[in-house]
């Protein structure tokens, strides 16, 4: 069990029942990824001819923060001009975003690569949101709640709720929320309420 602060530590006592163990969160990772992979191959392949149209790099790579501070590669289609700044999005001006890119943006589907970062085990389907290794806020409050213990997610409470990392605090204290709460039942909730189009995703600077 990863070493929680005290708060989280004694909802878990008091909800055990609940819990989801790791190694059933891994399992279910490694199997719906993988099945994510194959039947959204089409999809992707489609996402990918489009994307190098729209702005002729169609793979988006950036270094993120994963579990226990280790950084990692996160891949995405690409939804904003190549020479855009490596900023979160909340800084990014809204006219970097292609005009594919914002069809992308709004259907999730650029988040369709992710897939690969969780079968290789870098990062969950559902997750504290990966940030940037610059973002010494968010990082700082993580740290403090223990989101850091866990994978990182393409999806959770936070992105469902529309809570993106221009609010670092609420942002951190909503993953710690969702750390404590994770079972089999809000596993798939959150996976289904993402493909249903809850959340708007990472908002952009207007």
């Amino acid at each position: 069990m990863p070493k929680f602060p005290r708060v989280v530590k004694v909802f878990l006592a008091r909800n055990r029942e609940n819990v989801m163990r790791p190694a059933v969160l891994r399992i279910f990772d490694i199997t719906f990824s993988a099945l994510g992979l194959i039947f959204a191959s089409p999809l992707m392949l489609l996402g990918l001819l489009l994307s190098l149209f729209d702005t002729g790099r169609p793979i988006f790579l950036q270094d993120r923060l994963g579990r226990y501070q280790v950084p990692f590669i996160l891949s995405k289609f690409r939804t904003m001009a190549p020479e855009t700044p490596s900023f979160a999005t909340h800084l990014v001006n809204s006219s970097a975003v292609t005009p594919f890119g914002h069809f992308l943006r709004r259907t999730k589907l650029d988040e369709l690569p992710q897939l690969w970062n969780v079968l290789k085990g870098e990062m969950s389907l559902v997750g504290p949101r990966p940030g940037l290794p610059n973002q010494v806020e968010l990082i700082a409050v993580r740290e403090k709640l223990g989101v850091f213990n866990v994978r990182p997610g393409i999806t959770g409470l936070a992105q469902v709720n529309g809570i993106d990392m221009s609010t670092p605090e609420l942002l951190a204290q909503t993953d710690a929320e969702m750390i404590a709460q994770m079972s089999v039942r809000n596993y798939f909730k959150y996976i289904f309420l993402t493909v249903l189009g809850k959340g708007s995703g990472d908002r952009i600077k207007s």
